[in-house]
């Protein structure tokens, strides 16, 4: 009964998905306050995705049904699988599960991957291009955060467990050396990028091609996507702090997820978007050669 209670309550997929619902209406609430609106009530984001589910669940006739039915939910299994492990390591005590640095990162590319195959198997033309253009951001922003878990590692003398790389930092957070800033900084664009944030957001793009990736679905195969966004509220931001400022946890972690969510809304309200061929060249000509000099920081101590 514990067990259930954990994995469904606390701290598992209702308190993840409340809290991530929460982080999204703040960062909302936040742009509307920098567009002189008033914004959404606390509780939109939540109506908004319930409505989904109770709506038909139309798919294209063109479609390759299989892949396009399957892309929403294995995206959101595997977030959920990133909230067991890492919650486990913040929250709880005892785990019951194990899981190192690569398998959280590896499930956490399996989104993007999935979003980026119902895409192109909606046989759509303007969803195939957001995919495309998913494409090009993924092996740009994806290459460069690893940059910042070989900091990580390098800082961790290699431990790959949650739990260790927490113990590491209770006295000194790794944000707190040169090169633990500038890799924690990667790892906030990478964050923007992850979530298909403003400047970043190539391949919704609503004024170009129509939310893209997304035109296609809608009913409770887009209220699958919109369940595993709301877990990235939750989960990026916590996966940050426990890589970088894991010093105060508990009621601490409060503070940080909120810096967080600020960070990500000004990022978000104060650049334009950039074309797909410009962010490219942003991650890979700037942001590799910081993520290169973090990395011979780290192992020179500093």
């Amino acid at each position: 009964m514990k067990l259930l209670f954990n994995y469904l309550i606390f701290p598992g997929f209702l308190f993840s998905l409340f809290w991530g619902g929460l982080g999204w209406w703040v960062e909302r609430k936040l742009t509307a306050r920098f567009q002189y609106r008033v914004g959404p009530p606390w509780y939109q984001n939540f109506i908004d995705i319930l409505k989904l589910f109770f709506k038909e669940q139309v798919i294209p006739k063109d479609s390759f049904k299989p892949l396009f039915i399957a892309s929403p939910i294995i995206s959101f299994s595997s977030v959920l699988l990133v909230i067991l492990f890492i919650t486990q390591a913040l929250f709880l005590k005892e785990s019951i599960f194990q899981a190192d640095l690569l398998v959280v990162f590896y499930l956490l590319i399996t989104p993007s991957l999935f979003t980026i195959l119902g895409g192109f198997s909606s046989a759509n033309p303007l969803a195939s291009c957001g995919a495309a253009r998913e494409v090009k951001l993924m092996l740009s922003y994806e290459f460069i955060f690893v940059t910042s878990l070989i900091v990580v590692l390098i800082k961790s003398k290699g431990n790959l467990s949650l739990e260790g790389i927490i113990s590491l930092q209770k006295s000194f957070p790794f944000l707190g050396s040169i090169s633990g800033f500038i890799a924690f900084i990667l790892g906030l664009i990478w964050l923007q990028a992850k979530m298909g944030l403003v400047p970043f957001d190539v391949s919704e793009a609503e004024q170009e091609i129509m939310a893209g990736i997304y035109i296609e679905y809608g009913g409770p195969l887009l209220g699958f996507f919109k369940l595993t966004r709301a877990l990235f509220y939750f989960i990026l931001p916590l996966f940050l702090i426990l890589l970088f400022w894991a010093d105060n946890l508990g009621w601490h972690l409060i503070y940080k997820y909120l810096i967080i969510i600020l960070l990500i809304s000004v990022i978000k309200n104060t650049n334009p978007r950039l074309r797909a061929d410009d962010i490219v060249k942003f991650f890979w000509f700037l942001l590799f050669p910081l993520g290169l000099l973090a990395i011979i920081l780290a192992i020179l101590g500093f």
